[in-house]
């Protein structure tokens, strides 16, 4: 344990955060910014005294318990909670992925795309969140429940309210583009959820079984100009732009077409009639 670092970090952490970011009032005496000790103990559950003596360098070395209530309470992301435990003389503890919550981050960027279509994926293929225009453009993604959920399913099912998005002829490339970004999801972690949808779909569909023989990885043109079709403005080539979110494996997909083009021109009409 290295008390300075840790005591040193931890004070970095309470001074950059301000009372609003975790729902505090800020009040009118309060002449500094970041949260005083007493706030962070008592949004980690422990005594200021305990608290002020980890940043004093004193006192016995906090518990795992401890320092997880730390990283809870000054809202720190996945790699400065292992550095604190780091810091803190303790293991990393393993990291579980909350894949039905979209950061504060990934939302401020969402947010500020309210006028383009956009999708935010976990690494499942579960769509978290989508943009109106993205609904516009391709239907409401996060009313499913059950596997439905995950794209890589509701398309080897046959689902035609995914198939149809795309021409009969892209049909083949999408299924094989479906496999391989869930056998990555597989890959890292065999007994969870993609572990749970595999099996799924090789006793559901023979087309799925046939490509997963296949063992094909790294199968994506995401950079690729696609094609996509709508039930009244008929067929828009757009690209799909990704932003990774490393911390959570989500990513944010972004549609956009060539300026001056007619996709681009219904891609003005999809968003201005929604």
């Amino acid at each position: 344990m290295d008390r300075a670092l840790l005591a040193d970090f931890l004070r970095a952490r309470r001074e950059a955060l301000q009372p609003e970011d975790v729902g505090l009032p800020r009040g009118q005496r309060r002449r500094t910014g970041g949260l005083r000790r007493e706030e962070v103990a008592a949004l980690a559950g422990m005594s200021a005294d305990y608290y002020g003596r980890i940043e004093q360098q004193r006192g016995p070395a906090p518990s795992e318990r401890m320092l997880v209530a730390l990283a809870r309470a000054l809202r720190l992301n996945l790699s400065e909670r292992d550095h604190l435990f780091v810091l803190g003389g303790l293991s990393t503890p393993r990291r579980i992925l909350r894949d039905d919550h979209v950061g504060p981050t990934m939302m401020r960027i969402v947010a500020g795309l309210s006028d383009v279509p956009a999708v935010v994926l976990s690494r499942f293929g579960e769509t978290l969140l989508q943009t109106r225009p993205a609904i516009a453009l391709l239907g409401d993604f996060t009313r499913y429940s059950g596997l439905s959920r995950y794209l890589v399913y509701r398309w080897f099912t046959g689902d035609p309210r995914i198939r149809d998005i795309y021409p009969v002829e892209d049909h083949p490339i999408r299924g094989r583009v479906f496999a391989a970004e869930i056998r990555e999801a597989y890959t890292a972690d065999p007994t969870g959820r993609a572990g749970e949808i595999v099996a799924a779909l090789l006793e559901a569909s023979p087309e799925f079984a046939n490509i997963w023989r296949l063992h094909e990885v790294g199968v994506t043109h995401h950079h690729d100009l696609k094609r996509y079709l709508h039930p009244e403005l008929g067929e828009l080539e757009l690209y799909a732009e990704l932003l990774l979110d490393p911390e959570q494996y989500q990513t944010l997909l972004v549609f956009t077409a060539v300026p001056g083009s007619p996709s681009h021109d219904k891609l003005r009409l999809l968003v201005s009639a929604d």
